[in-house]
């Protein structure tokens, strides 16, 4: 079958370039006229099912009223002055943000198809896709809207992500129908610049039904500012995580720069390694070592066990104590916690354990664990990070949201009763242990504060939702949930394609409505986008190309650092003694 598939392709079919032939579909102009022979030429152009091709291209034009006709069939085929098709836009699209290929795949699979392609035009050809994408979106808004108003109106999520010093990402997404509405890249978050995003949605959109969204006042300002009279709510989970990260963010770093000084982590890896090749050497070691991880056999602690294997496990266990994290990010994981309270469990049996050591093991020195076990101020961090840990804990037990056992983790919707959760919060809020550790601590009056203040935003009534002549009680989802993942999903799937885990370069080149692309999961979203078209090659050859290379224009404006010809600016290499020549006082501009 491979062998089969193989002689079936674009290479094998068309080993030369196809010629294929384009003229206008009429030969009469629409003043009556017959159409006379402007120019011919050839080009070339790629297709995906076609490979590179010769296009032998036939102009017409009317002598009477000198209008010139073009081949309606290329412009449907190729973007104007453009060599790629408009189904190799979408190929190249498709491939880099749905599927997260990286650009060396895509030009090995495209060559495949006997297209040639550098890399370069591949990521400009994404950035196209996009673009195009956009413009249809924009195009289709009144259908949205209309689409979006059947299905009972719209519940506005707002949410942004940055990372290192990267722009922040903002998007606007509907929770009832999914649908990304709009995105915009700004430099900080900041009120003034969350506004008028906000205002054009309102425009187009009308008002939500709702809006949900995190604690950061810069949001609350401008969704107060644009939408006064919506219901606002608060997102539970950025609720928490704030609140915690108030709570015991200053205890965490210390306990974070006391390990980093300590460098128990370190020692204990030079241990393992050490112990890896010791065990590796020795057979009998290496079968128990082997033995050990069978299943049950620490249920049944009938075996013996060699010194060094036992020495090797523990330390990898402390080393790995990350494991225990549930992957909800700090406050909700507190990673180097767990090493302490690892380390603290394992270092008496380790030492042990050393001097069981037979001859010719590594030395293991101690010191640091010892230094780490030992070290008062770290205990007396840890004891006071405890005792807010357990007070957090029952409020986010209280607001049943990413319980540490929930095995769906940070994609969990949330979705209890509001009621129930109210009255666990009330609870939590009104005991006396709550109200005393107010009077005397400022972190906790900070944190009783922050409930007080947003207590409405947490805990609103259900909202009325009228879905065609049925009336229906919702509850506005209590998390930015859907964003959060969205993101993640951005996230990960740029690691997979780049390879690198920082993303604060891609998030600086990233067109701002990159997360347009969620939407095409969406099968109504997508029947609204084509417009009746059999597919997104079909729907992109409508759009106007101006209005293409323009937004790509504008997009490259805005990512560039400096304006388009500094970079000569920076090759003078007196540039101050030439400036100084200059009469600084007089526009010599004129």
């Amino acid at each position: 079958m491979n062998d089969l598939l193989l002689n079936i392709s674009t290479h094998k079919l068309f080993p030369n370039r196809v010629n294929l032939f384009f003229s206008p579909a009429v030969n009469d102009c629409s003043c009556g006229n017959k159409l006379q022979l402007y120019k011919t030429k050839t080009r070339g152009i790629a297709t995906l099912s076609l490979g590179e091709c010769n296009a032998h291209v036939t102009e017409l034009y009317c002598q009477c009223c000198n209008n010139i006709y073009y081949p309606e069939d290329l412009k449907l085929t190729v973007p104007i002055n453009s060599h790629f098709s408009f189904d190799i836009i979408v190929y190249v699209g498709t491939a880099q943000l749905i599927n997260h290929r990286n650009d060396d795949e895509i030009q090995k699979s495209l060559q495949e198809k006997n297209i040639s392609i550098s890399l370069r035009e591949i990521s400009y050809l994404g950035k196209k896709f996009i673009v195009y994408l956009a413009l249809a979106h924009h195009e289709c808004q009144d259908n949205i809207k209309n689409y979006m108003k059947n299905n009972g109106g719209y519940i506005l999520h707002l949410d942004g992500t940055c990372e290192g010093n990267s722009p922040h990402l903002f998007s606007f997404i509907d929770e009832l129908s999914s649908i990304v509405l709009g995105n915009i890249k700004i430099p900080s978050e900041n009120t003034k610049q969350i506004k008028p995003p906000l205002e054009a949605i309102k425009k187009v959109y009308g008002d939500p039904i709702a809006i949900v969204h995190d604690m950061s006042s810069a949001i609350i300002n401008a969704v107060e500012a644009v939408f006064p009279e919506v219901k606002d709510f608060i997102c539970h989970l950025h609720f928490l995580r704030d609140l915690g990260k108030d709570l015991f963010s200053v205890e965490y770093n210390c306990i974070r720069r006391y390990l980093k000084e300590l460098k128990a982590r370190s020692a204990l890896r030079k241990m393992v390694r050490e112990l890896k090749v010791y065990i590796d050497q020795d057979q009998n070691l290496k079968s128990c070592l082997s033995h050990c991880m069978k299943k049950d056999f620490f249920k049944k602690n009938s075996d013996s066990l060699a010194p060094p294997v036992a020495f090797y496990l523990l330390a990898t266990w402390v080393l790995e104590s990350k494991k225990k994290s549930h992957g909800y990010g700090f406050p909700f994981d507190r990673s180097h916690v767990d090493f302490c309270d690892s380390l603290q469990e394992a270092y008496p049996i380790m030492k042990n354990l050393k001097k069981e050591m037979p001859e010719g093991a590594p030395k293991l020195s101690l010191a640091k664990l010892s230094r780490t076990v030992n070290n008062v101020s770290l205990t007396h961090s840890l004891k006071l990070i405890k005792e807010k840990i357990s007070i957090f804990d029952e409020l986010r037990d209280a607001m049943r949201i990413v319980a540490p056992n929930n095995e769906e983790g940070l994609n969990d919707g949330g979705d209890v009763e509001i009621k129930m959760i109210e009255t666990g919060v009330k609870k939590f809020r009104e005991s006396e242990q709550i109200i005393q550790l107010a009077k005397t601590n400022i972190r906790f009056k900070k944190m009783v504060k922050q409930i007080d203040k947003y207590w409405d935003k947490l805990f609103a009534d259900p909202i009325e939702i009228k879905i065609g002549t049925e009336v229906v009680m919702m509850q506005p989802q209590r998390t930015n949930n859907m964003l959060e993942q969205f993101f993640r999903k951005i996230k990960s799937g740029s690691r997979k394609k780049s390879g690198t885990s920082s993303l604060s370069k891609t998030l600086k080149s990233m067109l701002a409505n990159t997360p347009l692309v969620k939407n095409l999961n969406i099968p109504e979203y997508v029947e609204i986008i084509l417009d009746g078209k059999k597919d997104f090659a079909e729907r992109f050859a409508e759009i106007d190309i101006a209005s293409v290379r323009a937004a790509l224009q504008h997009e490259d404006e805005v990512a560039r650092k400096y304006p388009k010809g500094m970079v000569k600016i920076f090759r003078i290499a007196d540039l101050p003694n030439k400036i100084s020549m200059f009469d600084l006082k007089k526009n010599n501009l004129g």
